[in-house]
């Protein structure tokens, strides 16, 4: 038998030993908050500005990824493995995950579909078949973009902090009231500034946008790939050079993972400036989420 394959099957016996021993044993730590787990970092933050210091959160997606497409790594299934909840964005965004929660053998962790209390958009009418690139036939996942989404979220990690930690339910209701007044005061001052632009169209290379443009009052003129998922061609590049000849979008924005080369050649040909900015907050902290949600429209709304 080959090395590496003995090797595997070493590593391969040492996690589940691990996997079985962190399960049997609970949460580690002993102090008392609730180990939360996200795919996000939007979602961890709000779960720390709901938890306060009863809880400790950590996210799975790292800034600035593509959360569609998340390599499992074992060193996940033990971090769920010591686990209280695991919070999942939901509309198949972060199917990914499934595999994370089997892997950690975790029969005590509480997960929970985020997206629950959401009005999704863009939920496909009629059949779905390749030609449509990467739907999702439950509706657009990125409803975090939307702050008021964010309240809603906030409300739900309440319910299910408060019947985990019963003694702290009346901490958690507060925080998360706080919370979702926060999300609804920056909204609305989002949607004022948004509302001086001389165009309020916008171009956007994945449809990732959708809810922070229909939340502020944009309206987004059209999309590089020309169904998701689907790099642009040619023929599509001379439509939305057309498109912004025409229509003069304030910008294309544009997510840090994607190339370069649309954006830049749709530069060259209409002078259309670029947002280069993740669809996640960079940090997990009770202030991270909002503090994102500001300088997207900041920037979208810089001269």
């Amino acid at each position: 038998m080959p090395h590496d394959h003995l090797l595997r099957r070493a590593a391969t016996a040492c996690l589940v030993l691990l996997l079985g021993t962190v399960t049997a044993t609970g949460a580690l730590a002993g102090d008392g908050r609730l180990r939360v787990v996200a795919s996000i970092n939007d979602l961890a933050s709000i779960a720390a500005a709901v938890g306060g210091d009863r809880v400790e959160v950590t996210a799975i997606a790292r800034p600035g990824s593509d959360v569609h497409r998340v390599e499992v790594l074992p060193s996940y299934m033990v971090r769920l493995a010591r686990a209280d909840v695991y919070l999942k964005v939901g509309l198949s965004l972060d199917a990914w995950a499934d595999q994370i929660i089997d892997g950690s053998r975790n029969a005590r962790l509480t997960v929970v579909d985020c997206s629950s209390r959401i009005t999704p958009l863009d939920k496909p009418i009629g059949r779905i078949d390749g030609r449509a690139g990467d739907v999702h036939p439950d509706g657009n996942p990125h409803y975090w973009l939307d702050p008021r989404n964010g309240g809603l979220v906030a409300a739900s990690l309440a319910e299910v902090f408060g019947r985990l930690d019963p003694a702290h339910a009346a901490d958690f209701r507060a925080r998360a009231e706080a919370f979702t007044a926060g999300c609804r005061a920056h909204h609305e001052a989002a949607a004022a500034r948004l509302a001086a632009l001389p165009v309020r169209e916008i171009l956007t290379y994945h449809s990732s946008w959708v809810y922070l443009a229909a939340s502020t009052g944009l309206a987004v003129a059209a999309t590089v790939e020309p169904v998701p998922g689907i790099p642009p061609t040619g023929a599509h590049l001379q439509k939305l050079v057309d498109l912004v000849k025409a229509h003069h979008p304030a910008v294309l924005l544009q997510e840090p993972y994607f190339p370069d080369d649309a954006a830049a050649f749709l530069a060259r040909e209409t002078g259309l400036r670029t947002v280069k900015m993740s669809p996640s907050c960079d940090g997990v902290t009770p202030d991270s989420y909002l503090a994102h949600f500001d300088a997207v429209v900041a920037a979208i709304a810089a001269p």
